[in-house]
């Protein structure tokens, strides 16, 4: 792959939120990544550690000493300071898991569907793509399984498929490219934040206004790799920023809806968290325990039953609009809130209801 001129150049990469290109060659791994227009400078062993997976800081550094770190075509040591647009590419002596997309037949929900596209509901539990410990049963496998009759469509060319990704345990809509013109389109469409995107969340607590932004640098929590976090320096991270406005107030938990000007790891659960606002049973980042409400034995109990009803972060992808790649007609999709997500909100429905007057202040 020829190395960019400039991140604007939407016929050699695809930009996505985190860009990573893989080639392999025996025991070798080369990834190239396109530097965010919104990076602010940052040492280049920090920014690898958070932008290249399965991998140490140790194995960074040494391939840094090894001289097999470089920045638009020339190798740097480790102390480099990454800059908007630059093209990172470093080779790491380490063998990569088969990553190849076997066709699968897994039912898939498809919302919408036409010559360069298609739009699909994905379920909360169901990774969108191959990865190190989740090589099968992925919404890509479902994705080949449904196209296996397209010859055009190879599920194993990064130029078609996945524009964007949505976490493990977050329900919604993703939209699909069959063709390399279609992703390039629609690539761009994210990477200049025109398309249009919405989740409904349950949160932990009552916020105070009724909507809000939530501005913030997001970047690898230094204690704990599972999780991302708003950063303290604004030099670190990628910058984000996310909209919210309340649906509904249920006593001790409130219905939101997100607003996407961005689209970073784990956005919307980062964002809620640093305002004070955890995502309902989010077990990263701490939403699987009574974070508010009363000290009561059956109030507790009604919580654990909610976690039941909805075991898994309250987040869904519920909207999707862009412009389509060939028509240039805009698009939009809408999509029920799953079962999971409804039981929930309902159970809390009813205990708000009843609890009326009687809540503590």
């Amino acid at each position: 792959m020829a190395l960019l001129d400039s991140c604007d150049d939407m016929n050699d990469v695809i930009i996505k939120d985190d860009e990573l290109d893989m080639e392999e060659e025996g025991l070798f791994r080369e990834i190239r990544i396109v530097v965010d227009k919104g990076q602010s400078p940052i040492r280049i062993d920090k920014f690898l550690i958070d932008h290249v997976a399965n991998t140490s800081r140790n194995k960074i550094q040494q391939a840094a000493d090894a001289g097999s770190i470089s920045v638009n075509g020339k190798v740097v040591k480790s102390n480099y300071k990454v800059k908007p647009c630059d093209v990172v590419v470093i080779t790491l002596n380490t063998r990569v898991y088969d990553s190849s997309i076997v066709p699968e037949d897994i039912p898939l929900e498809v919302v919408y569907e036409d010559d360069d596209l298609m739009v699909v509901n994905k379920p909360a539990g169901m990774v969108v793509h191959p990865g190190c410990g989740n090589t099968h049963g992925t919404l890509i496998n479902a994705v080949a399984w449904h196209l296996r009759e397209n010859p055009d469509f190879d599920p194993n060319d990064p130029q078609v498929g996945l524009v964007h990704r949505i976490d493990k345990n977050t329900s919604g809509l993703l939209v699909v490219a069959k063709t390399f013109m279609a992703k390039a389109h629609l690539g761009k469409q994210f990477f200049n934040k025109t398309t249009k995107r919405t989740y409904n969340a349950v949160v932990w607590g009552a916020l105070k206004e009724d909507s809000g932004t939530v501005t913030g640098n997001i970047t690898r929590n230094p204690r704990n790799r599972l999780q991302m976090c708003v950063a303290s320096d604004d030099s670190i991270g990628k910058h984000a920023v996310t909209h919210y406005r309340v649906l509904e107030r249920l006593s001790y938990v409130t219905l939101v809806e997100c607003n996407l000007e961005t689209g970073r790891t784990h956005q919307i659960r980062v964002h809620m968290k640093h305002i004070g606002h955890i995502l309902f049973n989010d077990d990263v980042y701490g939403g699987d325990e009574i974070l508010k409400g009363t000290n009561f034995s059956k109030y507790s109990q009604f919580v654990r039953n909610c976690f039941k009803l909805c075991p898994r972060q309250a987040l869904h992808a519920k909207t999707l609009g862009f412009v389509h790649p060939t028509t240039g007609e805009q698009m939009f999709f809408d999509s029920k809130l799953p079962e999971d997500f409804v039981s929930m909100v309902e159970a809390w429905r009813r205990y708000s209801s009843a609890s009326a007057g009687y809540m503590e202040q």
